[in-house]
């Protein structure tokens, strides 16, 4: 793609002009080696929200905590997600008021030793602990990284860079599954076959923790305090050799400048302001249904009880199922890395209407294969459960990996995005402290029927994604106004809503998407 069509004409005609590949050119080079530090964040979030679905197929962790089911074990799968809730309303303050850099520090920290804790729990409420300090660590890590990448990266590489972000959930997945599938196979029978996998669980962090002196502050919180001289020197090194009067940087302070004020707008933005106008009423309610439909559409029963669900259909060996576990995670990499790169092709809503559609599809036939082999115990029926449950992520994985943040981040219009994206986490960590503690309770109650409601919740999101998501392939952040509010709310750059109100002034295509 030219680049133009990647960042606008405007932009485009200040970019240096380079006459081999980006990564021959030092420092653009060097840019995207150390911005891999902050990507990483996603993959420690991958590692920690994966494990416990892997230990729970570990026979010595079941015997260790005396096979903890129902609500006893519905508890220990909601911790890391009530940590989560609990952190989220401060750490936005924090990364504003510290920096992304040291918030971002201060979440490996957290994580390294909420990961010691955890590998020497003696007792279940010790372990419960941990788990929600890991919860506290993982948005500490995860809520600065997007800015810190979006706010450092090349402008050609940033949208890339953005929609890869989430999509690394994945590397982190892969690496819990992988390490419990071969500490079950080697130390079977030692509890080292669940402390193991707790102590990698501080890898990713001690990497990121061993080249942080590496990462650079982001210049917008720079020049946000005062440090204007030092992001110009910043950005100039990273994207222009050093040259601090060439016209990208001098088109990027103008532009940051700008973004400052807008956040000095959006500080005084009340938080009534998300439901105070048709057009952001709908945004709110598309946010919070987009944090709900990725838990709710019944990636939750999988995502943290496979186990049980591979127990439904016959499947008990702990080998298998750790191998079955293993396996889907490389498959989910491969499958969302994959749609990343379709997202600007396909369309946000096509993207979404495919995985609803496909969803509802696959979970009825699981449903109905799980109901025959309650009944029958056929083998080839709990195998195709297993195919459907790879057919059912493959859905999943085309629209709420890459666009769980991106497509809400492009519908708010600056003075309301922060205070919408904190609606949307709020919606996905408060549904995942639900299902992970109902879930538990309710396959251990009526099995396969708990599936049913997920194939009626599934109709719901079909129905709600047709009529009301609509797509913003094509659009500039000004134009995807205009689809909310009408054309009116768009005259000469300035974004108003329908009662005079202040919404944005100046917006730039700085998005995350």
């Amino acid at each position: 793609m030219k680049d133009q069509d990647i960042v606008g004409d405007a932009l485009a005609s200040v970019l240096p002009q380079h006459d081999r590949f980006w990564f021959r050119v030092p420092n653009l080079l060097k840019l995207n080696l150390i911005l891999l530090i902050p990507l990483l964040s996603s993959a420690v979030a991958g590692y920690d929200g994966s494990l416990m679905n892997s230990l729970q197929s570990l026979t010595e962790w079941k015997d260790y905590f005396g096979n903890p089911t129902g609500a006893v074990l519905g508890v220990v799968n909601a911790a890391q997600s009530i940590g989560s809730v609990i952190s989220l309303p401060f750490i936005g303050i924090l990364s504003d008021r510290i920096g992304r850099r040291l918030t971002l520090l201060s979440g490996t920290i957290v994580i390294i030793i909420a990961s010691v804790i955890q590998a020497a729990s003696v007792k279940y409420g010790m372990f419960v602990f941990a788990r929600v300090l890991v919860g506290v660590g993982s948005m500490l890590v995860v809520q600065p990284s997007p800015m810190l990448i979006t706010e450092l990266a090349y402008p050609t590489h940033r949208g890339k860079y953005t929609s890869a972000f989430w999509t690394i959930y994945y590397l982190g997945a892969i690496l819990a599954s992988w390490t419990s599938y071969s500490t079950q196979k080697h130390l079977s029978s030692s509890n080292w076959s669940w402390r193991v996998p707790s102590i990698v669980q501080a890898g990713f962090p001690l990497i990121q923790l061993i080249f942080w002196c590496f990462v650079p502050e982001s210049p917008r919180w720079l020049i946000a305090n005062g440090r204007k001289e030092e992001a110009e020197v910043l950005l100039a090194r990273f994207h222009t050799d050093g040259d601090t009067s060439h016209p990208l940087i001098q088109f990027e302070m103008a532009e940051i400048g700008r973004t400052i004020e807008m956040e000095s707008l959006a500080a005084e933005t009340k938080w009534s302001t998300l439901v105070k106008t048709p057009g952001n009423r709908k945004r709110t309610f598309i946010a919070v249904c987009v944090g709900a439909f990725a838990q709710w559409n019944g990636v939750a029963v999988v995502s943290y009880y496979l186990t049980l669900v591979l127990d439904t259909v016959g499947i008990t060996d702990s080998d298998t199922q750790t191998l079955i576990n293993g396996l889907l995670q490389i498959f989910n990499f491969i499958v969302a890395g994959s749609a990343a790169l379709l997202v600007d092709r396909l369309g946000r809503r096509t993207l979404f209407l495919w995985s609803a559609v496909g969803m509802l599809i696959s979970f009825v036939i699981w449903t109905a294969c799980s109901a025959v082999f309650n009944s029958t115990g056929a083998d080839a029926l709990g195998r195709t459960v297993i195919a459907f449950v790879f057919i059912f992520y493959f859905h999943y994985d085309i629209a709420y990996t890459p666009l769980l943040l991106g497509y809400p981040t492009e519908i708010f219009p600056y003075s309301i995005r922060s205070k919408g994206l904190t609606v949307e986490l709020l919606s996905v960590y408060s549904s995942l402290i639900v299902l992970s503690f109902v879930t538990s309770i309710a396959l251990d109650n009526i099995g396969w029927h708990y599936y049913i409601f997920f194939c009626c919740f599934d109709v719901f999101v079909l129905i709600i994604t047709w009529l009301a998501f609509p797509e913003t392939k094509g659009y500039s952040l000004e134009e995807i106004a205009e689809v909310f509010d009408g054309p009116s709310t768009v005259t000469n750059g300035d974004i108003f809503d329908k009662e005079e109100e202040f919404i944005g002034k100046g917006e730039h295509a700085e998005h995350v998407s």
